[in-house]
């Protein structure tokens, strides 16, 4: 699975659905990626105080974490060509075919449009 932005703001807000899937699969094993992207954007919250940025940090690690990488970034390029989806988006969808895994997403809306992108929502 690659997690979304929304999935893990959900996570740290407390949701209770969110949480549980998500700690379901870990207890199972599954394998759950966190692009670069996505880290970002969750670091980039204005409002975060030092200690909030550290625990953040802190459970962001228990993710794979996938780079940006020339591959992805080409095959974000080619979505964002076809779909006309926000940067962002285009870069997360690209991380989840690049791993053949689904998307974890609340966000269906912008995602559905991407030929060959299986999505889950929690």
């Amino acid at each position: 699975m690659t997690l979304d932005t929304n999935i893990i703001i959900a996570y740290l807000g407390g949701d209770s659905e969110v949480i549980a899937t998500l700690n379901e699969w870990k207890r199972e094993g599954r394998v759950i990626f966190l692009s670069a992207v996505v880290e970002t954007e969750v670091l980039s919250f204005p409002n975060l105080t030092l200690e909030e940025r550290r625990r953040t940090e802190e459970f962001l690690e228990v993710f794979t974490f996938i780079d940006f990488d020339r591959r992805i970034a080409r095959l974000a390029a080619d979505i964002r060509r076809v779909s006309e989806i926000k940067f962002p988006d285009a870069a997360i969808a690209a991380t989840a075919l690049a791993t053949h895994t689904p998307l974890v997403t609340r966000n269906i809306r912008d995602f559905k449009k991407i030929s060959g992108l299986t999505i889950i929502t929690v």
